[in-house]
């Protein structure tokens, strides 16, 4: 297993790293797209890790509605300790996109005191801890984008991110408009048709998954 390219593993030496998985009782699962990562709602008391890949964390409501709750890419972390309980009928679940690897270690074997005082065992929980921060900076963003009222006021909240993030007017999206429509909660006939008013309106240009605004977006 090659660790050089995992955040969680981050300032932790080669020949650390698999002793540090077997202090903490860590689990490497590897996962076809399309399959389930992690299911809420069962009592998994596991917090997951996602090494490579990318994930979808998708709800379907008892009325059969999906929403995708929130992208994940490497280093995103998962697990009901965390956030997401089931509410009513509702199901969730982190799906895997692509073929994806996925850590998962049980919760009680963070928090616990490490026997040996191990100095990787310190380091991982605070890599842990930094990804944790950096989802409940994406969950601000997604509570920002929600928060606007119409689906045009919901992708210039959304586009100004990427537009912040990427230091550019111009950037790919990181996803199908399949999902964002289920990102900012709107159909996606009504999304697309949004997308072409507003550059009939000359605030962007799109070039499939490429989008470009305007002068009269970023000025």
């Amino acid at each position: 297993m090659n660790f050089s390219n995992i955040s969680l593993f981050d300032g932790i030496q080669e020949q650390d790293c698999q002793a540090m998985m077997d202090c903490f009782g860590m689990v490497l699962c590897r996962f076809s797209a399309g399959q389930t990562i992690f299911e809420y709602g069962t009592g998994n008391d596991q917090v997951g890790i996602l090494q490579t890949g990318a994930a979808s964390l998708v709800r379907i409501d008892r009325d059969g509605g999906r929403t995708v709750l929130e992208q994940m890419g490497p280093g995103s972390v998962f697990g009901e300790i965390l956030a997401f309980p089931c509410v009513g009928t509702d199901s969730i679940w982190v799906q895997s996109d692509e073929e994806s690897i996925a850590a998962l270690i049980r919760y009680d074997q963070i928090t616990k005191r490490c026997a040996k005082a191990c100095e990787h065992h310190s380091r991982l929980v605070e890599n842990l801890f930094d990804l944790m921060r950096k989802k409940a900076v994406a969950l601000s963003e997604r509570v920002e984008v929600l928060s606007r009222r119409t689906i045009r006021d919901k992708l210039s909240a959304y586009f100004s991110l990427l537009f912040v993030k990427n230091g550019g007017r111009a950037f790919s999206l990181p996803f199908s408009y399949s999902i964002l429509a289920d990102y900012i909660c709107a159909d996606r006939s009504a999304m697309m048709r949004e997308l072409r008013n507003m550059k009939e309106d000359g605030l962007l240009e799109t070039d499939g998954r490429r989008i470009l605004l305007t002068d009269a977006v970023v000025s």
